[in-house]
């Protein structure tokens, strides 16, 4: 049984700070959008063709707006097949609350628009928002982990499962390559 971490309050619930509010959902859709965005920089980054960043970090920025979109309209429709149809803001709601799926692809298209201004190569700037986005992988992990109350040590084996993920995508991309 993991240990609990003793800053927990007795009632169970989280402690405060970033992550005080519905925590779940925005470590969940910060790590959904960090693997999206490393499995498309890792996807359009070929080798042999001609690099154009600035078309990437477009391609990434666009999937993402649209992966959030979908992804909130989904929590809507699962709300209105549960019986929960009501109109309102709450659709809105929904599909704006996935703003950190889009947050977390940021720092890739940043890197790729980088390499648009010549700061570095456009490969340069894919491997390095592939290891950012590992290692980012297992802040979060840990960040979740520390949130639902585990101690450092199973927090850091839960960080380390989630940058599993990101090195599976880095192997698989210099195989593919």
């Amino acid at each position: 049984m993991p240990e609990r971490a003793p800053h927990v309050h007795a009632d169970g619930t989280a402690p405060k700070g970033i992550l005080r509010r519905r925590p779940e959902r925005w470590l969940f859709t910060g790590i959904y959008g960090l693997v999206l965005a490393s499995a498309l920089v890792a996807a359009l980054d070929v080798p042999g063709e001609e690099a154009d960043p600035g078309q990437d970090a477009l391609w990434v920025l666009l999937t993402a707006l649209t992966s959030a979109a979908a992804h909130g309209y989904a929590h809507v429709i699962a709300q209105r097949a549960a019986g929960d149809g009501k109109a309102g803001p709450g659709r809105l709601r929904a599909v704006l609350a996935e703003w950190p799926l889009v947050a977390a692809v940021l720092p890739t298209v940043a890197m790729l628009l980088a390499a648009l201004a010549g700061w570095w190569s456009e490969d340069t700037a894919a491997d390095t928002a592939l290891l950012l986005n590992t290692v980012c992988l297992f802040g979060l992990g840990v960040l979740a982990a520390r949130a639902a109350g585990l101690s450092r040590l199973s927090a850091c084996r839960a960080g380390a499962m989630d940058m599993l993920i990101g090195l599976v995508i880095i192997v698989a991309d210099a195989l593919i390559e």
